[in-house]
């Protein structure tokens, strides 16, 4: 009898330096209603993101954290003003370390991360920092650009060259 590994919890808190040492891994899905900071920049909350959190020490002796995930986050175009999903795809190698001077030392391709003196980490958390990262200053839908070419929107009235009228000078 097999069990469905895609359901099971994901432990919370983890133990970072255990887990690096036992070169261990995670898989989770968490939906997006439960992600309470991510929530404030989406336009609902319906869906999930589906990760992987692998640690490990690579050849220089650095512990790390390799976190994967993917997401289509409801967003709303500032084009249109339409809902639509935007996909993300996440893939980041952590370099987990002990003091900030410590960032310094970590190689190429490494982002760092600040880990609390107890070593405990939450790959919830984690997964929500990145999404939050992941998230376009101005969400734009593909497929939007064509409509502005077309003249679909309507021309300001007022630009910065047109002279404003004598009153409001």
């Amino acid at each position: 009898m097999s069990v469905d590994v895609s359901n099971l919890p994901v432990p919370e808190p983890l133990d970072a330096w255990r887990m690096v040492a036992t070169r261990r891994g995670v898989e989770g899905r968490v939906a997006l209603a439960s992600l309470s900071r991510l929530a404030d920049s989406l336009v609902d909350t319906d869906g999930k993101v589906a990760y992987t959190l692998d640690f490990g020490v690579d050849e220089l002796q650095i512990p790390y954290a390799e976190l994967r995930a993917t997401a289509q986050l409801p967003l709303l175009c500032q084009r249109s003003l339409t809902r639509f999903l935007y996909p993300v795809v996440i893939a980041q190698r952590l370099g987990l370390i002990r003091q900030e001077a410590d960032e310094a030392a970590l190689p190429e391709g490494y982002e760092p991360l600040l880990m609390p003196a107890d070593g405990m980490l939450s790959a919830v958390e984690l997964v929500e920092d990145e999404l939050i990262l992941a998230i376009p200053v101005v969400p734009v839908k593909p497929g939007t650009e064509a409509m502005e070419a077309d003249g679909r929107f309507p021309r300001p009235i007022w630009s910065a060259s047109t002279r404003l009228p004598h009153c409001l000078h």
